[in-house]
């Protein structure tokens, strides 16, 4: 597989378009074979004019945005949102100017009980991802409407071994696991070393079932400051 991916390299990205801090423990992985045949899938997606999201650009917006050496909590999503331009490569959030999908509503629901944060009116989640909440999912694409639809293609290898690398080379590391799926990574993670936050899913369908309530922002921030870490600031 060309690194390429089809992104465009900025002054701080790699090849690969991941930021520069990620290279040394990724930029192999585009190699393999597993990441081979996902580029063929998507290949194949695109001349078969499937419309696929995130645009192509914004596959590994998380990596760009939260370097690995900055990196302190992570949200663990599922995979993107398979609506019109709402997915752009961060779990959960949205771009301006679009609504906040109900999930997301829910997150920031609790946020509110939670640390106090008034419920932004935005669903943009950049400013956590530049303050080291590293919002990944753990599937990259999804074709509209299909939600689902990419779940077997190998981004799942790609994200397992990226929850390994943060592991191992960061400590002190809050993961948020939010679901069950989210929660099948938790075999990745040292937990000795790093919290990990498990709850079921922000869903409408789930969120009542333990979400809500959960205190997921202000156990995180109490943790870092227990490793004289700096908290985040989780308004936006």
């Amino acid at each position: 597989m060309q690194k390429q991916i089809d992104l465009a390299p900025t002054k701080t990205a790699s090849k690969s378009g991941l930021e520069q801090s990620w290279s040394p423990f990724l930029e192999t992985e585009f190699q393999k074979e597993y990441m081979i045949k996902l580029k063929l899938f998507l290949k194949a997606e695109y001349q078969k004019n499937k419309v696929i999201f995130p645009e192509k650009k914004n596959y590994f917006e998380a990596f760009r945005l939260t370097p690995l050496t900055k990196l302190k909590v992570v949200i663990l999503g599922q995979d993107p949102y398979h609506g019109p331009g709402q997915a752009h490569g961060l779990s959960f959030s949205v771009p301006p100017g679009q609504r906040p999908p109900p999930s997301l509503m829910n997150i920031f629901k609790e946020l509110e009980t939670d640390v106090g944060v008034i419920r932004p009116s935005s669903g943009y989640l950049e400013k956590w991802a530049k303050s080291g909440v590293f919002l990944l999912n753990s599937v990259l694409t999804v074709e509209s409407g299909k939600p689902g639809s990419h779940q077997n293609q190998g981004w799942k290898t790609w994200t397992d071994r990226v929850i390994q690398v943060i592991s191992e080379q960061k400590q002190h590391v809050v993961f948020m696991l939010w679901g069950s799926q989210a929660q099948k990574k938790i075999h990745l993670i040292d937990t000795v070393k790093h919290l990990v936050l498990q709850s079921v899913h922000p869903s409408p369908l789930s969120a009542y079932r333990g979400f809500l309530g959960s205190k997921p922002f202000s156990k995180a921030n109490n943790f870092l400051t227990q490793k004289k870490l700096e908290a985040v600031d989780w308004r936006l």
